[in-house]
């Protein structure tokens, strides 16, 4: 993904809400299921990671892109923003690279 690219998707990411929370159990088959089904569905969420959590959001990040073989696109703070193109209803049309 180019900088470009990325910068596009964080603009889009800035109107929307989180749609789901890691809490203090951390990352569950369960939750990879539902990030997976999201992104699927709508292409770039927003993840909120709860005070109550005590890993790291940058792993979280990185092991939930890596279940999911979704992209990292930002991670502010305790927010975790992931991108994966959708198989058949693409909805986000990226910038050339």
């Amino acid at each position: 993904m180019t900088s470009k690219q990325r910068s596009y998707l964080k603009g889009l990411a800035m109107k929307t809400d989180p749609i789901m929370q890691i809490g203090k159990s951390g990352i569950s088959p369960e939750l990879t299921i539902s990030v997976d089904e999201a992104l699927e569905a709508r292409e770039l969420i927003k993840i909120t990671v709860l005070n109550n959590c005590l890993d790291d959001p940058k792993e979280l990040a990185s092991i939930l892109s890596e279940r999911t073989h979704s992209e990292v696109v930002q991670i502010i703070g305790k927010k975790i923003i992931l991108y994966k193109e959708s198989k058949n209803k693409k909805r986000i049309e990226l910038p050339k690279a």
